[in-house]
């Protein structure tokens, strides 16, 4: 490869260049070709609304054994089907199947899972329009839908 451009009339060359750079940079590229909205159940949103399927339990990932409470649940704006974790002590309890649900990420790092649960991005954070927190802690009762 050539030396860079450097004279006075040099700046559009530079930014050609730049711009064909950019693209062996991966982050530059799935941000400009949307590849995470396209890959991404929610596209892109941060919280969506879900109907719960059935409650399921999935094992731990070693070297802790326990039997993580989630929902399989079908996403209303698309129909996708994705499991979602449950969290705080007897919270599963407070979902029944064809629940109304928001889900959101679960935080791991690069959108993927988080902890010991494997295959599971997504969190429950609402049930019936009602904050699966509150619930669980006993500070509100649960609606009659």
């Amino acid at each position: 490869m050539g030396k860079k451009s450097n004279g006075l009339n040099a700046g559009k060359k530079l930014f050609l260049r730049r711009k064909k750079a950019r693209w062996q940079n991966q982050w530059y590229k799935r941000r400009m070709l949307k590849l995470k909205e396209k890959a991404d159940p929610l596209k892109g949103s941060s919280q969506a609304k879900a109907i719960v399927l059935e409650k399921i339990q999935l094992e731990a990932k070693q070297p802790n054994s326990a039997m993580r409470k989630a929902v399989k649940c079908q996403l209303i704006k698309n129909g996708r089907q994705v499991k979602a974790f449950v969290p705080g002590y007897n919270a599963i309890k407070l979902i029944n199947e064809h629940d109304e649900i928001i889900i959101e990420s679960i935080g791991g790092t690069k959108g993927r899972a988080k902890g010991d649960i494997p295959g599971v991005r997504w969190q429950v954070i609402k049930v019936n329009d009602q904050s699966l927190n509150a619930l669980a802690r006993g500070k509100i009762e649960k609606g009659r839908r």
